[in-house]
């Protein structure tokens, strides 16, 4: 919960059980955990005010223990609780905070770092906690996410550092931009949560006691705790002793569901501010901010987006990938490889393409293309498809520019390839769908997969892998969209580091600092490859390949980057306006084609197993999973369990038979099922029960509960579970 009374970090549990309702009847929800009566009515007030269709009544019992009754509006009949309405009921707002909902590109990243790679469900009799009952994350709970869950940034400190100023700064940071206060709710319907107050998160190390590479993999491995603020931390590794030795150097790690790197390096430029003033930033808090992109984005009219990838959505037929199928590469984790421009073959680049009215980046593309044509082994005009990066911060909204969130979005850029076609006309392709893709840069994977077309089913297989689960119980994207309707395995981005003002450097530089460009580690890469350029400080431009290993082995990228920088070097060669496609695809004639695994299926899941047997006449304890649930609080629950109850998981994912196979584990009447899950899970659970028939017999009960660490999910579970267990005999 999050009164101001209620200990931090405790997780409210709801119980309801379902009875036959006459039309117009309330529906009945004990709440139990730690709410005293003050806080119990701030939460009923606050649902009746965000939701006045309901008819809202509480009654306190005790502390920890009261009844909330809601009763549906006259017309709509027996009504089942809306999602936003869970939502606030098992999360509501920290005091003095606000919420927001979770849409596009960011609900997309959210969805990923809940779900897990592969899916299984546990025994209940480990002995580490490290597994789970179909829940995702890592072993430290709470929905956190790791390995490629993170983002890392960093750069050396040139010149004095203060450390307490240095934290000082950051602090002020924080206070002002209500990004660095936020955190994520799923319980029920993805949102962002703004809350009042939050410390920033400093470490300081030692080059004596851990070195770059292992604090590298350290920060990457702890990942985030996604439900508490703040999701951007810095750690300091101070300089090494003796003259001439390695500066002190800052890292810089954050979620990318919550921030894209422009809006990292608009925090910076408010950092640096903070620290030339002497660690205090001036003024209030960032206007316009993420509410007031929310509100903007809210009131768009979609219309012309809808017709546009109406006719823009990438054909099945498209190649979409850059490698050849392969086998497993037997590694794993991130992968990185820079290669550099230099200054003068960067000028060569960027006249080339302003000679035909188009930008670098235009022939950046181009490139990209051709590697995905090469790929596909075909002859003739072939679509290709990936993702391109747009800021999104170049919107009619006053301000947006200088607001740091996650506003870009990659969107689904498709050109056709024909080897026969002047280079000129596949420059001016690429051109012209960016600048399309440009009138809506606000759209999403989400929201194209949901306006394109469904195409009529054909026999064969699949042009591409099924959109992944849906995190928690939000709807999946309508099928038939294309198989790379948004990034589709590969991203091109063009970064453009946001350059301190003059007068700031010139202040910095009066004190001795001078502020480095930050440098990108291997991170998450928003899919298998992410190509990102952006230009140095001697005007070079830097190409990073981002790859996950366990898909492209290094071997293969390093190839692949080999080869994309090869044909970018050979562009401005290639001046007569003959010049085709075909010609520069031949500089590649003998060079291997490199190799991608194909992605491995989730194992199939059990629709029900038996955690533990229990006593053949006792309740049935059902924990119901779904992604997003926090790892380990089913393995801490089924552990501390000292009943006779038997304990089984099913997966809340609606498939026929999962609530009958649970229901043949009651044992007749006077019996009950107990249907539960943390989060994202106890809506899944709520789903279950109202999808079956009430039945003369069945003594059915739901539980509930918010999102928390699996220590306090677990302990929430265990309170609501035992308020409805029937009594032994």
């Amino acid at each position: 919960m999050s009164s101001q009374d209620v200990p931090q970090g405790a997780v409210l549990a709801v119980v309801h059980e379902p009875v036959a309702l006459s039309p117009g009847g309330p529906l009945v929800l004990e709440l139990r955990g730690p709410l005293g009566p003050a806080d119990a009515e701030t939460v009923a007030a606050r649902l009746a005010q965000r939701h006045r269709a309901f008819g809202v009544a509480l009654d306190s019992h005790r502390p920890g223990h009261h009844t909330l009754r809601l009763t549906p509006p006259p017309a709509g009949g027996v009504a089942a609780l809306p999602a936003d309405l869970l939502a606030d009921l098992l999360a509501p707002p920290p005091p003095g905070g606000e919420v927001l909902p979770v849409t596009g590109h960011q609900q997309t990243l959210l969805r990923a770092a809940l779900t897990p790679a592969g899916t299984s469900t546990s025994t209940g009799d480990g002995s580490d906690g490290s597994t789970s009952s179909g829940t995702s994350g890592s072993s430290d709970g709470g929905g956190s996410s790791v390995g490629g869950g993170v983002e890392q940034l960093y750069w050396d400190w040139s010149g004095p550092l203060d450390v307490a100023r240095f934290a000082a700064a950051w602090q002020s940071v924080v206070d002002r931009e209500c990004v660095l206060r936020a955190c994520f709710d799923w319980v029920a319907a993805p949102r962002l949560v703004l809350h009042a107050r939050a410390g920033a998160d400093i470490a300081v190390c030692s080059p004596a006691a851990v070195t770059w590479p292992q604090l590298l993999r350290r920060d990457r491995a702890r990942g985030f705790a996604l439900h508490r603020p703040g999701l951007l931390r810095l750690t300091l590794l101070e300089a090494e002793p003796g003259a001439g030795a390695a500066p002190p150097r800052v890292l810089l790690t954050y979620h990318p569901a919550l921030l894209d790197e422009r809006g990292v390096h608009l925090l910076l430029r408010e950092f640096y501010r903070a620290y030339a003033g002497g660690g205090v930033l001036p003024g209030g808090e960032r206007r316009p901010d993420l509410r007031d992109h929310a509100r903007w984005l809210a009131g768009q009219d979609t219309t012309a987006a809808r017709q546009f990838w109406a006719r823009a959505v990438p054909p099945p037929r498209a190649a979409t990938c850059p490698g050849r199928p392969g086998g497993a590469t037997g590694q794993s984790g991130p992968g990185l490889l820079h290669t550099r421009l230099r200054a003068p073959e960067t000028f060569r680049l960027r006249s080339w393409a302003a000679l035909r009215g188009a930008a670098e980046s235009s022939a950046l593309h181009l490139v990209w293309a051709l590697l995905l044509y090469r790929a596909a082994g075909v002859a003739g005009p072939l679509p290709v498809s990936f993702g391109v990066q747009l800021s999104g911060r170049d919107i009619a909204l006053p301000g947006a520019a200088g607001i740091p969130g996650l506003l870009d979005s990659p969107l689904p850029m498709t050109v056709t390839v024909d080897p026969a076609a002047p280079l000129a006309d596949l420059l001016h392709q690429v051109r012209d769908t960016l600048l399309d893709l440009a009138a809506y840069p606000w759209a999403s994977t989400e929201t194209i997969r949901a306006w394109a077309p469904r195409p009529p089913a054909a026999p064969g297989p699949a042009a591409g892998p099924a959109p992944g689960p849906a995190a928690g119980p939000a709807a999946g994207p309508a099928a038939g969209a294309g198989a790379v309707c948004g990034a589709g395995g590969t991203l091109v981005r063009f970064d453009g580091p946001l350059v301190l003002p003059k007068v700031l450097r010139s202040e910095l530089a009066a004190q001795g600092v001078h502020a480095d460009t930050p440098r990108s580690a291997a991170g998450a890469t928003g899919g298998p490859l992410t190509l990102a350029a952006r230009h140095d400080s001697a005007g070079g431009l830097v190409l990073g390949l981002f790859h996950d290993r366990a898909q492209l082995a290094d071997e293969d990228a390093a190839a692949l980057h080999s080869q994309c920088v090869r044909l970018l070097r050979a562009l401005s060669d290639y001046r007569q306006a003959q010049a085709s496609v075909g010609a520069l695809l031949e500089l590649l004639a003998r060079a291997a084609i490199p190799r991608m695994a194909r992605p491995v299926p989730p194992a199939p899941q059990h629709a029900l197993t038996v955690l533990r047997p229990g006593h053949p006449h006792a309740d049935v304890i059902c924990l119901v999973t779904a992604p997003g649930v926090p790892a380990g609080s089913y393995d801490l629950f089924v552990r501390g369990h000292r009943g006779p109850e038997k304990i089984v998981a099913v997966h809340g994912d609606g498939a026929p038979g999962v609530l009958p196979a649970a229901l043949d584990q009651a044992p007749g009447p006077g019996r009950r099922l107990v249907l539960c899950g943390c989060g994202p899970g106890g809506r899944a659970a709520y789903e279950l029960a109202q999808r079956t028939p009430h039945a003369p017999g069945t003594a059915l009960a739901v539980v509930m509960t918010g999102i928390g660490d699996a220590a306090a999910s677990a302990s929430a579970l265990a309170r609501g579970v035992r308020s409805v267990l029937t009594p032994p005999p």
